[in-house]
């Protein structure tokens, strides 16, 4: 068997900008909130532009245990105007008082909790058609106007 180790280069760092969530009724899965993303930014060697205002969702769900299972959708533009579709699945946690924290938002050394994300990116621009044969990881942190993530591609 061949062994392969794994090797990453920086893709982007994305901020979000949200709007506050809405809340649906408790299930047996959790608490499920819808959160709509109003905008933001990322920034990377390869790629950089805007989230698109009212350009995605989070269907969140805060699970009985405290984890936030994340499944979003965003709609990137570039600074040189292509479209790329972001997807991502995540999940936050940590101990008790760090997500109570959070909850409160407060500020969280993001060293203090677990928070990771597996992005997908689908795009028809020539020049980005990379990006939907790539494999991404990346960590997040809270910050007040929503997540902040540094994504990785995996080589």
């Amino acid at each position: 068997m061949t062994d392969v180790s794994l090797n990453a280069r920086s893709l982007l760092v994305l901020t979000a900008h949200l709007d506050p969530p809405h809340l649906n009724e408790p299930t047996p899965y959790g608490i499920r909130k819808v959160v709509p993303v109003t905008g933001g930014t990322f920034t990377g060697e390869r790629l950089q532009g805007v989230i698109e205002p009212l350009g995605g969702h989070d269907w969140a769900l805060v699970r009985n245990d405290g984890s936030l299972i994340l499944d979003v959708r965003l709609t990137l533009t570039t600074d040189d105007g292509a479209r790329i579709l972001m997807t991502y699945h995540g999940v936050r946690n940590g101990p008790a008082e760090v997500l109570d924290r959070l909850a409160r938002k407060e500020p969280v050394d993001p060293s203090e909790y677990y928070f990771r994300i597996a992005p997908r990116f689908e795009t028809g621009s020539a020049e980005y058609a990379w990006l939907n044969n790539i494999m991404c990881i990346g960590y997040g942190e809270r910050l007040d106007v929503g997540p902040r993530y540094t994504v990785y591609e995996i080589l």
